[in-house]
């Protein structure tokens, strides 16, 4: 809202009124606004779910200190997603349909967790929102991101002409940073619809979905959006429930989502410019730099409720943040074409997933084939997720946490890399 109002200041030449022009500007602008209201909204939260004794009911599974977390009010997803919607409805470009789908995929996503953990506070049934029926909203989420996507009219990308331009170097890129009025290798090239997306550390590293079902007899790949959908719909439920799984110490989620969210801030500024798109030689996404200013409010978001719930937790994400920071993220990974990424870029919340079905699979296996007895006593892991297996081998919950944010700084950078190494 603020920036349509700058916007109109800027027409009638009212001085410094054209800073809002600058997705750097609104960006590091959403980082504050968003880091503010989480951290002022955290204190007044945590009062009144203390006074309405809205806390964390802990079931023993004899890990070191988790007992002394009962209690703990929890639903402080609630304060992440004000401090996200906020900074974007006041910066951004409203009309953006990047920014419209990554408003609808908060909420969604954003009460879907919370409707789990008022059952789990109100209804006192410790098993939440039935599985069947988060999957469900999941799906949904994937189907309608999937459906936009491959249909609507202002999603597209643009590849390189082949016709020769003017090419303006790379050390003036800071003044034109939305890549408007340069002519550029992407001027005279039509945006077009595709499935495009990017494979890692290759070169001329494009992957188009369309050409699997050109494979099976579609010349033109039209009906690509029939494997194209589903791709998205499993990126999306696995990124989301990766996240909540990771969601089991505290700071652990915030921390590692706040890394995640900084690489991912980079990918979509370079991708949405097209000085940098053509300098990296990556695939050039019109409009698309709108989202760094959703993914800022993110940061600071993340960083704002880190404050309060870094050991010891004061507040408790629950399904309410956790569902919605990985769904958020997955679909940021989308909308930016670097899906094929997320191994690394989310490893944290991959070995999470792959632990606990490494887990469940092999009990599973030895209990039908050697018994339950010793099924029981030759489990993978001493628990799973993975960061209560360290638990359980007597590493302390704050050393696990920082040892795994240490690890997603690793995978973030890496992920950055990917951008020059092919």
């Amino acid at each position: 809202m603020l920036y349509y109002l700058f916007q109109w200041l800027y027409k009638i030449n009212l001085p410094g009124a054209g800073i809002f022009q600058y997705i750097s500007f609104r960006a590091a602008a959403a980082i504050i606004f968003s880091l503010v209201i989480s951290l002022l909204m955290g204190k007044s939260l945590i009062r009144l779910l203390r006074k309405k004794q809205i806390g964390e009911t802990i079931r023993d599974l004899g890990l070191t200190g988790q007992m002394e977390k009962k209690g703990t009010p929890t639903m402080g997803g609630i304060i992440i997603i004000t401090a996200i919607l906020i900074p974007v409805l006041l910066l951004t470009k409203l009309h953006n349909i990047y920014v419209l789908l990554m408003i609808f995929t908060t909420l969604w996503l954003g009460v879907l967790g919370f409707l789990d953990d008022y059952i789990k506070v109100y209804k006192k049934n410790k098993s939440g929102l039935p599985g069947k029926i988060k999957v469900a909203g999941q799906v949904i989420l994937g189907l309608v991101i999937g459906i936009v996507i491959c249909f609507h009219p202002d999603v597209v990308i643009k590849e390189k002409s082949k016709t020769p331009v003017n090419y303006v170097s790379t050390n003036q890129v800071f003044v034109f940073e939305n890549a408007g009025n340069t002519t550029t290798p992407y001027s005279h090239s039509k945006a077009e619809h595709s499935t495009k997306t990017t494979i890692p550390f290759v070169k001329n590293n494009e992957f188009d979905y369309a050409w699997v079902t050109r494979w099976l007899g579609d010349k033109d790949g039209r009906w690509s959006f029939l494997f194209y959908i589903p791709i998205i719909i499993f990126i999306i439920v696995a990124v989301s429930n990766g996240a909540n799984l990771t969601d089991g110490l505290d700071g652990l989620a915030a921390g590692t989502s706040a890394v995640i969210a900084v690489s991912i801030a980079v990918l979509a500024y370079v991708s949405g410019n097209a000085i940098f798109a053509n300098y990296l030689n990556i695939m050039y996404i019109p409009n698309i730099g709108e989202v760094v200013i959703f993914v800022a409010a993110l940061i600071g978001a993340c960083i704002g409720f880190y404050w309060w719930n870094c050991f010891p937790a004061q507040i408790f994400m629950g399904d309410t943040g956790s569902l919605t920071l990985g769904g958020v993220i997955a679909v940021l990974c989308i909308i930016i074409r670097k899906e094929l990424l997320i191994p690394i870029l989310c490893g944290v919340f991959l070995i999470q997933s792959l632990s606990v079905i490494i887990q469940v699979g092999y009990f599973k296996y030895a209990k039908k084939r050697y018994g339950y007895d010793y099924a029981d006593k030759h489990r993978v892991f001493l628990m799973t997720p993975l960061h209560h297996h360290y638990q359980k081998k007597g590493f302390h919950e704050a050393k696990i946490v920082q040892r795994f944010i240490i690890f997603g700084i690793s995978l973030a950078v890496l992920s950055i890399v990917t951008l020059k190494v092919r």
